[in-house]
């Protein structure tokens, strides 16, 4: 296993939704940057899961 994470973000849609939502521009490590954000809010919402005794991840879980 190397250094690079995987991206979770669909560069794409991302890209797609700043431009014609905010009329902005992405610059190309945006992607990766928040594919690390939402590791870190969906390792919180796991630890959420488990502290009910859950496997399974839900919405609630985020708040």
């Amino acid at each position: 296993m190397g250094n690079k994470k995987e991206v979770l973000i669909v560069a794409s849609k991302l890209k797609k939704y700043l431009k014609e939502e905010k009329g902005m521009h992405t610059a190309g490590n945006v992607p990766e940057v928040l594919s690390d954000v939402v590791r870190g809010l969906v390792d919180l919402a796991v630890e959420k899961a488990k502290k009910d005794r859950r496997k399974t991840v839900k919405d609630r879980d985020f708040s």
